[in-house]
């Protein structure tokens, strides 16, 4: 009974998001209004309070809305980044490297433009510890090599894309996990990394873009 009942209430938190969602995206409140209380929601969707405040707080969290102790709820935003959070969990190898070609090479052509000194010493530092995994543990050198992209990313000063390309890593990490499950792995691969920080370093942004579409689209 004790592993039954979580399930059960986990579905009805997801009818209730589902329900509120339909209406934040309708339109039904404007950003900066406040909502209905937690009895009114209760009576309107037809669920306990409970489920309703259990799914608020999973709003909140998300952004959507922010609850004000005393005050109520009001809505924040109309776009759920959890949305895409699922979107791109269900996305192919293809419409991954479409991602990354939109997303990262517009971002290290930036960082080519923009990086500083010390992001370059880090820069150094994340491919140093890359190529010592390169040709060992796969899941290591996975997380070496997203730190390494990472920060050519962050690079561009621009926390938007810094931000995106985070969301963005899960999937990049599994993307890899399929092209790099080889043995030997090509060294002429890993040799692109070293390359693409060399254009970056010189501040060549046409070059580092082209260098980073390479990397991208091998098998």
């Amino acid at each position: 009974m004790t592993d039954i009942t979580p399930l059960i209430k986990r579905s009805l938190v997801d009818q209730a998001l589902e329900q509120l969602r339909q209406r934040i995206t309708r339109g039904v409140w404007a950003i900066g209004e406040r909502l209905p209380t937690e009895p009114e929601l209760s009576a309107e969707l037809g669920i306990s309070r409970n489920t309703v405040r259990e799914a608020m707080r999973v709003l909140a969290f998300c952004g959507l809305i922010e609850i004000r102790q005393g005050d109520g709820s009001y809505l924040r935003s109309m776009t759920d980044p959890l949305g895409a959070m699922r979107a791109l969990s269900h996305c192919s190898l293809e419409q991954a490297q479409e991602t990354r070609q939109i997303l990262e090479v517009e971002a290290i052509g930036l960082a080519a433009l923009r990086r500083t000194e010390q992001d370059l010493h880090r820069l150094r530092a994340a491919l140093g510890t890359s190529a010592a995994l390169y040709h060992g543990e796969l899941e290591a050198y996975i997380s070496a090599d997203l730190v390494f992209h990472q920060q050519l990313v962050d690079a561009a000063h621009n926390p938007a894309l810094s931000e995106l390309y985070q969301y963005f890593s899960s999937i990049i990490g599994a993307q890899l996990r399929q092209t790099l499950n080889i043995s030997p792995r090509r060294q002429a691969v890993f040799d692109l990394h070293t390359a693409l920080l060399d254009a970056v370093a010189q501040q060549d942004p046409e070059r580092a873009k082209s260098l980073c579409r390479q990397l991208i689209n091998e098998p």
